[in-house]
């Protein structure tokens, strides 16, 4: 009684009432009288001598009669009559010991023959259910069972045998290291012959929270399993999370996979439908700019039964079960809008106009149980075994992921719709509620793209440790980040939230820690090797300022100068050995009284011209005349500027009042708008904290839900200074859910771009909160946006069924108008919000005018309240850079303004070396060197393209004689004909490559 009371109170879908409205919405009552009810469905089930079912429910048991074709006595019989191919009426009687109780006239349609591909995995949480390595193991010992009962049914006709699908192919390597050999060979063999499949994605990923480089390095195992085990990875799955990034689409197919199984759990927070996902045909062809497809099969059921639509109709329970629920479903798909109605698969809102399916064959998922985590069963199987036995059609084949693909690809292929572009994703928001590790996760990124390359150039292949680095940041990635119920801290299920966070967190700042360790040494192997030569001239010492951005440009470079090289007390000049040319410095003195606990020395900061583009320059340090002069203060007006821009901030507003673009003769900040350009503001909702999926059952259709609305007040200059270097103003205001908001603003000399770091000292609370900085710009709205694996923009296609209130982006947004291009860059903080600030609960109204130059950064929230950490706090940083320029194509200016944040320069420091070297260079302005490694005796440049069409790049290689070129893994190489240490290589559209080379 109480379970019922409170099902019904708080309306939660639960099997029996998902399954209920299943019935009553595929079934017609034709009879009604005196409290009877009889009901009639006409399903799409046929005997193997033709005939086909038509089934009559009664709320009392009674005689049921189609005149003549077929009678059973029951409440809930099923009347087989001849196969039809047009429709024909049937007299219905209904019977009781007395008599006739009524007739009805019942028409039986014809009805598809269909084939279901039963699709058995477990769907992967590294968490949520309980802590992670509880998990993991739990997932070892299913393939165990796995393999298991694969062998146990191989006698059985083949489309009953129990088949396994590896949702995330990391449990089977794991499994595949630590199992004895004769298992791993049956495994293996298990691979080949197709009833085990082990798809391409290790983890289901937050894929928008990963850097293109990172995502192809995730599927670089698959190379391992075909040398290795002797089989290939054809398909992937992509499980819960709603939405995956356009750079998917190449990175499977640089990995060989076709096929992406996708089923996006709706949790009451998207709404695709609202925004075209109606049109968003199953299956489909997703085609990236680059011209490569995956055939995609999604289902996008609510309230997390997207990956359980088996399990829903019975598959799992029974074969009854099955046989009542499952001949409904297949009838409802080709008969009526998904989801079919109010209540049907725990859908409460209002009906999806999407047109019903047209194939006759369906890819439907099933687990072991209701559960994320689950295990394999053979329950499924069975099911199979005996349907089949029984009935001709539907056909239940126990099947594999690509088996599914396969008979579409061979029978469908050319009628299925094509979408193109980026797949947005409706859980990204969630990303801001870690704010502080994923900065740390977003830092390593770069980081380990520069370590990489600084070991290849010194002639070391640390491929190892990189990839064991990057494994450490997608795990960040995983898209589980708490528990079920996060604000929990006990020591098993999904109340371990505590648990869960902490190891979830602790392995962003370890992998921030192996990325930055691995810099550091790449550093000093870099600088060896430079250093073999001896000292140069008068030098004191010397560093190497190594650019690891495409681009040559003029930057700051930070250097560390030891005492026991040059000592504290003597003065010091910087020469840019190239030309002879004094260098201006600030230095700062890490004092040996006030640190004794750091390296003592010097800070040295400085603005260095032109450095090449994946090349260095060398800084030679020498005698000074005098000390390095010390910063002077500024004016009390809180301006700032150099030859580029005038940046004045308002300090009884709390914001930047003027960036002014001096050689367009321009301002960029709209000054009309409704928020100030960088302005903190910090909204709470009146939502409850605490409840498991709340904001699942929470609509805003206005700003009711909008409890509080506040910004940063109070600002006091804590520091405004011009040194050698630029001028640097620091201000710190108050404002809610901070302790202290310090916000610095900086302009060097030589530099064309604004820098902007906020560092906040965030306050705990589980209050539904969420932190934006607004940047509004006087500029119309944003013409291209910096995605993974592609540049995404108004006018460039994204799958129907987007989500359009946010977006999640790498690094950069462009602004581009006839007389000046403005780019905007973030390096922590990947959420923006373009024009306003939109609710954060379905379906996302906005809360102000729309301003389309205006974008603001959702630097941090708590929004969601299972899932992800249910509170925030600590010191937290968050930066962005802004830079102009006329003409500039803004996919060039964006990539240029993001460099100075993702690309610092990196100083090493030598005893040596040329004044300047260039290791890897492009002939197109629109096509990136991202990293460079090293792979055995070969040197491996990769390569990224922003053009919105194929190009043909150049690429030179100081000592190449030899090259071969893959699309990002080390698999598919195709020649190349070198040239003057040059090779020619053509990339497709927003596409990647990688150039393998022997070198001198």
């Amino acid at each position: 009684m109480t379970s019922r009371l409170l099902q019904r109170s708080l309306g939660s879908p639960d099997y029996d009432g998902i399954r209920q409205a299943l019935r009553d919405g595929t079934s017609t009552p034709v009879i009604s009288l005196r409290g009877l009810e009889v009901r009639v469905s006409v399903l799409p089930l046929f005997t193997h001598d033709g005939r086909q079912a038509v089934r009559v429910t009664s709320t009392e048991p009674l005689t049921h009669v189609l005149v003549d074709a077929d009678g059973a006595t029951g409440s809930d019989v099923t009347l087989l009559v001849p196969e039809h191919d047009a429709p024909r009426v049937y007299t219905l009687e209904s019977r009781d010991d007395a008599g006739v109780v009524g007739t009805a006239r019942v028409t039986v349609t014809p009805q598809r023959r269909w084939t279901v591909f039963v699709v058995h995995h477990s769907h992967l949480d590294i968490g949520y259910t309980d802590p992670q390595g509880t998990v993991l193991r739990h997932h070892l010992d299913y393939l165990d069972a796995a393999l298991r009962l694969a062998e146990e049914t191989a006698s059985w006709p083949d489309d009953a045998r129990f088949r396994w699908t590896v949702e995330s192919s990391m449990p089977a390597l794991r499994w595949l290291d630590a199992r004895p050999a004769d298992q791993v060979e049956a495994f293996a063999a298990h691979a080949r012959e197709g009833t085990i499949e082990v798809t391409a994605l290790p983890f289901q990923l937050h894929t928008e929270a990963c850097s293109t480089e990172e995502l192809y390095r995730q599927l670089r195992f698959t190379t391992r399993l075909r040398r290795r085990y002797g089989f290939a990875t054809r398909s992937a799955m992509h499980t819960d999370v709603p939405g995956a990034v356009v750079g998917l689409v190449d990175a499977l197919g640089a990995a060989g996979v076709r096929y992406l199984a996708a089923a996006h759990n709706w949790a009451g927070r998207s709404v695709p439908y609202l925004h075209g996902g109606e049109k968003l045909t199953r299956p489909f062809r997703w085609r990236a700019p680059s011209g490569n497809e995956l055939l995609v099969w999604f289902t996008d059921t609510p309230h997390g039964m997207a990956y359980m639509e088996g399990n829903t109709v019975g598959l799992t329970d029974s074969y009854e079960l099955a046989e009542d629920l499952l001949p409904r479903y297949l009838s409802a798909l080709a008969t009526r809008g998904y989801p079919y109605g109010p209540g049907t698969f725990g859908w409460q809102g209002p009906d999806a106009p999407r047109e019903p399916y047209e194939l006759d064959v369906l890819h439907l998922r099933v687990q072991g149980a209701h559960a994320d985590n689950a295990g394999p069963s053979i329950v499924p199987a069975s099911i199979a075994r005996r349907w089949n036995e029984r009935w001709a059609h539907p056909r239940l084949r126990s099947a594999v992921n690509s088996d599914f693909f396969e008979h579409v690809e061979e029978r469908h292929l050319d009628r299925l719709a094509v979408h193109e572009g980026d797949w947005t994703d409706w859980w990204a928001d969630g990303l801001g509620s870690g704010a502080r590790p994923l900065g740390y996760v977003r830092r390593a990124q770069s980081a380990l793209r520069a370590a990489e390359t600084l070991y290849a150039i010194a002639g070391v292949d640390a491929s190892e440790e990189v990839e064991a680095a990057y494994d450490k940041v997608a795990l960040f990635n995983e898209h589980t980040w708490g528990a079920a119920n996060p604000w929990e801290d006990a020591e098993e299920a999904g109340d371990s939230g505590g648990l869960q966070w902490t190891r979830k967190s602790s392995g962003a700042y370890q992998a921030q820690d192996d990325a930055a360790d691995l810099l550091h040494a790449a550093a000093r192997r870099f600088a060896a090797a430079l250093s073999e030569s001896g000292p140069v001239g008068a030098a004191l010492a010397s560093f190497a300022v190594f650019n690891p951005g495409t681009a040559a440009r003029t930057d700051v470079v930070r250097a560390f100068l030891p005492r026991d090289v040059v000592a504290l007390d003597a003065p010091i000049a910087l020469v840019d050995a190239r030309t002879g040319e004094t260098v201006p410095h600030h230095e700062e003195v890490v004092d040996p009284d006030e640190w004794p606990t750091r390296p003592i020395g010097r800070h040295v900061e400085a603005v260095l011209r032109d450095v090449p583009g994946f090349g260095h320059v060398r800084l030679d340090v020498v005698p000074g005349r005098e000390q390095a002069p010390e910063p002077a203060a500024l004016g009390g007006d809180a301006v700032i500027e150099n030859e580029f821009y005038r940046v004045a901030f308002d300090v009884r507003e709390g914001y930047v009042s003027s960036v002014f673009d001096k050689a367009a003769g321009r301002e960029l900040v709209n000054a009309d708008a409704a928020a100030g350009f960088g302005q903190y503001v910090h909204d709470r909702y009146a939502t409850a904290p605490h409840f498991n999926h709340l904001s699942g059952h929470v609509g805003a259709h206005d700003r009711t839900l909008l409890g509080d609305r506040d910004i940063g007040r109070n600002a006091t200059v804590v520091r405004a200074r011009r040194t050698a270097v630029g001028e640097e103003l620091v201000v710190e205001l108050r404002g809610k859910g901070v302790d202290w908001l310090r916000v610095t603003l900086e302009l060097r000399r030589g530099v064309p771009r604004l820098d902007l770091t906020y560092r906040l000292a965030k306050q705990g609370t589980p209050a539904k909160e969420a932190v934006f900085l607004a940047f509004p710009f006087a500029a119309g709205p944003a013409t291209a946006w910096e995605l993974t694996g592609g540049v995404g923009g108004p006018d460039v296609p994204r799958v129907p069924g987007s989500a359009e209130y946010m977006l999640p982006i790498r690094h950069w947004i462009a602004f581009e108008d006839p007389e000046l291009t403005v780019a905007w860059a973030t390096l922590e903080a990947p959420l923006v919000q373009l024009g306003t600030i939109h609710m954060p609960y379905a379906p996302f109204p906005p809360t102000l005018d729309e301003e389309p130059g205006t974008v603001y950064s959702w630097a941090l929230n708590n929004i969601w309240d299972t899932n992800f950490p249910a509170q925030q706090q600590g010191e937290t940083t968050f930066r962005y850079a802004v830079a102009s320029a006329a003409g500039a194509p803004g996919r060039r200016l964006g990539e240029l303004a993001a460099a100075g944040l993702t690309e610092p320069f990196v100083a090493a420091l030598v005893t040596g070396g040329p004044e300047t070297a260039r290791y890897a260079s492009v002939d197109h302005p629109d096509v990136l060197v991202t990293s460079i490694g090293r792979a055995g005796g070969e040197r491996v440049v990769r390569l990224r393209s922003l053009a919105a069409e194929p190009v043909r790049v150049r690429v030179r290689v100081p000592g190449l004689l030899a090259a071969r070129v893959s699309a990002g893994l080390d698999h598919d190489m195709e020649p190349l004909d070198v040239e003057g240490e040059t090779v020619e290589v053509r990339l497709p559209a927003c596409g990647v490559a990688a150039v393998w080379g022997t070198c001198a």
